[in-house]
């Protein structure tokens, strides 16, 4: 949840940009071009925030929004703009500028009355309206006039204690043709209460995805439009309802995976265990939007965050929580598009965050520093290395993971059984206690999209998989639709494992198994019949080449025994054994990626046996480790539990011709020979540039724009020389002579 909102940055919807808002002009004609790296701010360039992405998303639309747009673009950046959905500064709506009409009753509201803000009266999470969609609109379409290329519509989301405000009354009768029902009044009720506010968001981004279409057809540009959401799972633990997977049918061109250590380290529990599991957390919040995005071809971005939005940490926490969500990101290898970092005026700016260095319970006033200069260089090293993760298949492979082709089937509705009066496990076990005694064991597992089985913009959705878990304990299957694909994929030769005791009130919700016809007491009777089984028939069946392992039990609950993942894993194995699927486990998910090799050690509770045994496991080759500020080079690296790592190694390069492997700089206009290379560099101002480059022999001479550079900042070592040079945001020339 971003809680950042910056002075005149906070998607301030005023209705028409100022007349020079016009002198900008947007480029986008034809196909938008393909903006790998991107980061958002609410301020115009500076020295101090020249990120050297492909792309900026300009935060908020005001009467400032048209000169911060051409700050960016006259230093060579492609625009765009994000606004905000749920909230924003929307007084002039709100206080009826708009249309003349007041809308403070779509404040999201509590059963007492107590109203959601997200940061003050003016700014709130609003119950979005037909008025309201027209609304954001129209402030869009400023945003376009002042330039824009494409629109970036951030987080659409709906509190699940919320649903007692007047706006949202009058959406339950329209909706529904009945008197509104207090969401807390039963299971039922809150149901069919987040079933609306999904719906309504959904309504309001069609306005605005439509609006822009018409835009651009008027104008003849292409204008795609993307929504930045945390993952289904965040949204569910923090018991939000937000449209998510519905919204590429609606609209949108993709997504923005708003994934970072504030929403992966939420804790959850693991063999009786709750604890943060940052890394765990954050692999399986990536896979499920990958999920989404996979099974439409659209685009999505991995957001990643260097600090968070909480200022009581430090800067050691900050990093270290960072890496583990950054490798967690790399670690899923079909997507190579990255928002960088949101917000560096509050990272690198000259007001920006200061904190403790460390850690410290035993000073309660530690000193409090600005960024250190060792993480600047370590972020901008990884923020070049992105825009090269893209690297051909063949180039990409897992080196050590476990069973691979398994999913966990996770639905929309996780979202809609998160508040009074029956809210689901509060800790979200329903989820995690299918997933984390999988991935705990070094299997890739993916949280695996229930909308998309059915789609028709994914057909064949379900052949990769070779076994899925499913419960509805927690969530519901949306369609009868669902029933017929997963029924078609078992008989295929698919192993689904069940886990379900049958005992969640949301079964009596009002929904498509037990109406119009229906009358079946759980929605797992409904599948279960689509399969040809009897609803009681626990253990394993065979159904077609496939089979059905159904056992009546509940996730959530088993995840607060200490042999509750064993329990899992070992209706896993049977069902594996089945179909014939050999279960491999390891304590380690090492990816290469061309070049890069990305690892992590899985955490292991006590008493959790190894699945490789207690030696770690090493990663041999010619090394540089992209989270060393000093770019060093090893021959191995010992991967044990806790590590996180983004290596480049050197090996995978065979040709000895010079050139730059890695940099804590944007390298460009790069140019070798047998003996010299010459490129320029450019990065945020007042920071420390380090390059390392595949060299021939030792230099002999080095110049930084022709003067030469200071001999204590030249370092050979085997194939590669190290230089360090001040940066600046103007590209300085580096040649090299061998």
């Amino acid at each position: 949840m971003r809680k950042i909102c910056w002075v005149a940055g906070c998607a301030l919807l005023a209705g028409v940009l100022p007349q020079s808002a016009s002198a900008a002009s947007p480029q986008t004609v034809g196909q938008p071009p393909d903006s790998r790296l991107i980061f958002q701010t609410s301020q115009a360039w500076s020295p101090r925030t020249n990120i050297n992405a492909d792309t900026v998303m300009v935060y908020g639309i005001d009467d400032t929004t048209a000169a911060r747009i051409r700050s960016w673009r006259e230093h060579g950046y492609r625009v765009a703009v994000m606004t905000g959905v749920a909230w924003g500064r929307y007084a002039p709506y709100l206080r009826g500028d708009f249309d003349g009409k007041q809308h403070w009753d779509e404040t999201q509201q509590e059963a007492s009355g107590k109203l959601i803000l997200h940061s003050g009266r003016d700014v709130p999470y609003i119950s979005p309206s037909i008025s309201y969609g027209r609304y954001l609109a129209q402030g869009v379409e400023a945003a376009l006039d002042a330039g824009a290329e494409a629109i970036y519509l951030e987080e659409p989301e709906f509190w699940a204690r919320a649903g007692w405000s007047d706006s949202f009354k009058n959406s339950w009768q329209s909706y529904y043709h009945q008197p509104w029902q207090p969401p807390d009044s039963s299971a039922d009720a809150q149901y069919r209460a987040s079933k609306l506010k999904y719906y309504l968001y959904r309504r309001a981004l069609k306005q605005v995805f439509d609006s822009v279409r018409r835009y651009g057809v008027k104008h003849h540009r292409v204008i795609p439009c993307y929504v930045a959401t945390h993952s289904l799972i965040n949204y569910a633990q923090w018991a939000i309802v937000s449209p998510e997977s519905s919204l590429l049918g609606v609209g949108a061109d993709g997504y923005i995976a708003q994934v970072w250590t504030g929403t992966s380290r939420v804790p959850n529990v693991y063999d009786g265990v709750r604890k943060e599991r940052t890394f765990e957390t954050a692999f399986l919040e990536y896979g499920a939007l990958q999920n989404i995005a996979r099974s439409s071809g659209k685009r999505i971005w991995y957001l990643n965050d260097p600090i968070e939005d909480n200022p009581n940490l430090s800067w050691v926490d900050y990093r270290s929580h960072w890496e583990s969500t950054l490798t967690a990101s790399l670690l899923q290898p079909v997507v190579a598009r990255y928002e960088v970092l949101p917000w560096p005026e509050r990272i690198f700016g000259p007001n920006g965050r200061h904190m403790a260095e460390t850690p410290s319970a035993s000073d309660p006033k530690p000193a409090k520093i600005p960024i250190p200069h060792a993480y600047e260089t370590e972020l901008q090293t990884v923020f070049h290395a992105l825009g090269q993760m893209r690297q051909p298949a063949e180039a990409v492979h897992w080196e050590s993971a476990g069973t691979e082709g398994i999913g966990v089937l996770v639905s929309d509705t996780l979202m809609f059984e998160r508040a009074a009066p029956d809210p689901s496990d509060p800790n979200l076990g329903q989820f995690y206690g299918l997933a984390l005694p999988l991935l705990m064991h070094g299997m890739p597992v993916e949280p695996v999209q229930i909308e998309s089985t059915y789609s028709r913009s994914a057909p064949g959705f379900l052949r990769r998989y070779k076994m899925l878990l499913l419960t509805y304990d927690g969530q519901k299957p949306p369609s009868p639709a669902f029933d017929t694909a997963l029924a078609a994929w078992v008989r295929a030769g698919g192993a689904l494992v069940m886990l379900d005791d049958d005992k969640d009130p949301y079964n009596q919700a009002t929904d498509w198994w037990n109406s119009d016809g229906r009358h079946y007491a759980t929605p797992r009777d409904a599948l279960f019949e689509t399969l040809g089984l009897n609803p009681a028939a626990t253990g394993l069946h065979g159904v077609g080449k496939g089979l059905v392992l159904f056992e009546p039990q509940s996730p959530a609950a088993l995840t607060y025994s200490p042999q509750g993942a064993a329990t899992v894993l070992g209706y896993v194995r049977a069902a594996a054994e089945a179909i014939h699927l050999p279960i491999k486990e390891t304590d380690t998910l090492i990816l290469r990626r061309g070049p890069f090799v990305i690892a992590a050690g899985l955490d292991r509770e006590p008493g959790d046996p190894a699945g490789d045994g207690a030696r770690p496991k090493m990663v041999r080759g010619d090394l540089i480790d992209l989270f060393d500020p000093d770019l060093k080079e090893s021959s191995a690296v010992a991967v044990t539990p806790g590590t996180r790592a983004v290596l480049l190694d050197v090996s995978y390069f065979k040709s000895s011709t010079p050139r730059v492997l890695a940099a804590a700089a944007r390298v460009m206009d790069e140019h070798a020979t047998a003996r010299s290379l010459s490129f320029e560099a450019e990065g945020i101002d007042q920071t420390q540039a380090v390059v390392r480059i595949l060299a021939p022999s030792a230099p002999r001479s080095v110049t930084l724009d022709g003067k030469p550079l200071d001999p204590g900042e030249i370092q050979q070592a085997g194939r590669t020389l190290l230089l360090r040079f001040d940066n600046t945001a103007a590209p300085e020339k580096i040649q090299v002579l061998f």
